[in-house]
């Protein structure tokens, strides 16, 4: 299973936010770059970065850290928030991203989506953010009809890179994962399924990877140092 320590953007610092409440944050470090070579230190392999300014913008709004960090790590790094046009995504797998999270484009737009990932096979990632089970767009602003399951299978034979399916209500919760419903969307699709949301201990992590999760994100727990970031790794095999 792969592990990504993930970096949330706002105003070029690293912090977290509690169930994507934007009032609810919490500043870790105002230096992304050294906390990316951390989690390389580690022997992360990958990184999960988001952009929150750009999630509620619906454009990048802190590329320059993003940029700072491709360039200063050797990982896969992906990035998500306000990925929303066909001009930005060729302007940020550009800058060396490896592959780009779009949800509520996606969500909004699925033809379109189709149409993009086919262009970009194999470096798009469909975002699907849910609330009991319902998809949430916009930062997380607003919670639409369409279930995260129906939502991930209209995809299931396209050239999708993963599936980052967070379930909000226990995103920044240092909580424990809701793993029945990540479980239950990996089995509903034939696509790579990354956990997110709640990770907060290594048997969490273990879970995850005894369900068949294809990935985890952890977020918080490495901040608190509730998660050993090496530990996770060996535990997932990655």
């Amino acid at each position: 299973m792969e592990v990504w320590p993930a970096i949330d953007l706002r105003g070029g610092k690293c912090v977290r936010l509690r169930q994507g409440d934007y009032a609810q944050e919490t500043v870790f470090d105002d230096n992304p770059v050294a906390v990316a070579r951390q989690f390389a230190a580690a022997g992360a392999k990958r990184l999960h970065v988001v952009d929150l300014d750009g999630a509620r913008e619906g454009t990048s709004v802190n590329l320059p850290a993003v940029q700072d960090i491709v360039a200063n790590v050797d990982m896969q790094v992906e990035l998500g928030g306000g990925v929303r046009d066909e001009q930005s995504i060729l302007e940020l797998l550009g800058f060396g991203l490896n592959r780009l999270v779009i949800g509520t484009s996606a969500i909004k737009r699925p033809d379109w989506f189709q149409e993009i990932v086919r262009k970009f096979p194999n470096r798009l990632v469909l975002g699907i953010d849910a609330r009991d089970g319902r998809v949430a767009t916009d930062g997380w602003l607003e919670t639409s009809d369409a279930t995260a399951v129906e939502l991930a299978q209209q995809f299931n034979e396209e050239p999708v890179a993963a599936i980052v399916y967070t379930d909000i209500a226990t995103d920044g919760m240092m909580s424990g994962p809701n793993v029945a419903a990540m479980a239950e969307m990996q089995r509903s699709v034939k696509l790579p399924v990354v956990a997110s949301g709640g990770v907060t201990s290594i048997d969490d992590v273990r879970a995850l990877h005894e369900a068949g999760l294809a990935g985890c994100i952890i977020g918080r727990a490495l901040y608190e140092g509730a998660i050993d970031l090496a530990e996770a790794v060996g535990v997932a095999g990655d």
